[in-house]
Formats: structure tokens, C-alpha cells, sequence
């Protein structure tokens, strides 16, 4: 049974673009009032494009790594549209490179983006949810943080950190009927990431994109590499349904990933 969510406010991260941006027009294809935030102005335009089409959006830019920016976003948020009832942390980025070669900046960065920023718009959202003894955090998570990946040892362990953070937030914040889950899609197709991370192993194993896409879609059972669309209708499901359902990291691997 899925619940309306025409009026509810909903943010979305990394909204932009890409799958963050596809999660932002289900929502407001279902009556959401949708804020978008983004690093990248583009954002806004996207915004604009959304409302012009009969949904409810606006666009703010944020760097989700500066706590106070972010907490004065999303009182701004909760001005223009009212209080948050989902988040989706979709913000994130990654990085490839041979282990001894990552150096404590790039540590630093994957953990600043991945975990630091998810952290900050959670504690930001988390005071409106509470007052509506209500609401939905949805974490981005990914395959690489249950298992890892080759050559992309800090990206795995932020997106570990980012399931272990999940889990807490589900056992603190179920007192006030505030489900936490995170999810963990496998490669997805059409993406900046999927972009970044074929270019990575086409220069670390010597593949052109074509062998990559072969390599990795061999090892998926269902023999195909996510879709966004796989992804936006887990976010939609656990937005507005999922009663029962907190303190998952579920996969969108098309059977690559099983537990």
C-alpha cells in the first residue's frame, strides 16, 4: 500500500543530474513539493524546468560538507516549502586509483562528501521529522560498501560507513516513526559515476570501455547493469511505503550482490 505524497516536502541530494535528478521528477511527479540541492547550479535550472512542467520544485546549491551551510539550507527549506518529511542522500562521488597511490586528501575527500555530508543533512532533517512524528531517510549506500571493490578502497569504506550510520539512525530515530535504509545499487548505467569508474579501470587494467562493460555485466546474474530507473523505484517504494522497513542496506544489483 503506498501513501500519497502530494504536499509531503521531500529533498533530495546531488539533484542535479543523473539519478539524484530522476528521484527529484518521480517525486514530483507524485505531488511531492521536491527541494533540490546541489553543488552544481545547474540545479536550479532543473528546478525551474520541473515547476514549469505542473510539479513543485526549487533548487538550492550547497556544498554538503559545510555543517552550518547546511543546516542554514534546510531551515530555508522548511520556509519556502515546509517541514521535510524525506531525505534522500544521494550526494556523493568517487574516486579510483591503486591502493598504495591514495594519499590522505583523497581519504579525506571520499569521507567528506560520502559520510560527512549525509551526516549533516540527516541531523539537519531530522528536527521537522521529529515534530511530525514521521518521516523517511534514504541513504546511498552502494555494493561497494557490503563487499568492496578493487582499486577503490576509501570510496568502499565511505560507503561502509554510510551502512553502519544507516543502522544507528534506524535503531535512534524509530521512537519517532522516522525510518532510516540505505541502498546499494550496483553499476547503473547512463551516470557520472559509471562514467568516472569505467574511465578509472579502462586506464588501471588496460581495457577499453567496451571489455569493461563486458567484464563487469558477465558477473551479474541478471546480465544487465542497473538502469536509473531501478534506483528511483526503490527511493519511490521506501519514500512512500515500506511501513515496516528500517535499518536496510537493500541491493540494486541485479543479483551481483546478495547479502
Amino acid at each position: 500500500m503506498f501513501s500519497s505524497l502530494k504536499g509531503k516536502v521531500c529533498v533530495v541530494t546531488g539533484a542535479a543530474r543523473s539519478i539524484g535528478l530522476g528521484i527529484a521528477e518521480r517525486y514530483a511527479k507524485e505531488g511531492a513539493a521536491v527541494a533540490m540541492i546541489d553543488i552544481s547550479s545547474e540545479v536550479a535550472a532543473q528546478a525551474d524546468r520541473i515547476s514549469q512542467e505542473g510539479g513543485t520544485a526549487k533548487g538550492y546549491i550547497l556544498n554538503i560538507t559545510d555543517r552550518d551551510a547546511v543546516f542554514a539550507c534546510f531551515e530555508q527549506i522548511v520556509k519556502d516549502l515546509g517541514p521535510v518529511y524525506a531525505l534522500v542522500n544521494n550526494a556523493g562521488i568517487v574516486d579510483q586509483r591503486p591502493f598504495e597511490e591514495i594519499t590522505a586528501d583523497q581519504i579525506n575527500k571520499q569521507m567528506a562528501v560520502n559520510v560527512n555530508g549525509t551526516l549533516f543533512c540527516a541531523q539537519a532533517a531530522v528536527k521537522t521529522m521529529k515534530a511530525l512524528k514521521n518521516g523517511r531517510i534514504i541513504n546511498f549506500s552502494s555494493k561497494s560498501g557490503k563487499t568492496g571493490s578493487a582499486l577503490m578502497a576509501h570510496y568502499s569504506a565511505a560507503k561502509g560507513a554510510v551502512i553502519a550510520l544507516t543502522h544507528a539512525l534506524a535503531f535512534e530515530l524509530a521512537q519517532f516513526n522516522i525510518k532510516v535504509n540505505s541502498i546499494c545499487p550496483g553499476i547503473t548505467d547512463a551516470t557520472g559515476v559509471w562514467n568516472s569508474v569505467s574511465a578509472g579501470y579502462t586506464d588501471n587494467l588496460g581495457l577499453s570501455r567496451e571489455e569493461v562493460i563486458k567484464t563487469f555485466t558477465a558477473k551479474i546474474p541478471l546480465k544487465r547493469l542497473t538502469d536509473i530507473e531501478d534506483v528511483v523505484d526503490y527511493v519511490y517504494f521506501l519514500t512512500a511505503s515500506g511501513e515496516y522497513c528500517t535499518g536496510q542496506a537493500v541491493n540494486i544489483t541485479g543479483g551481483r550482490e546478495m547479502h
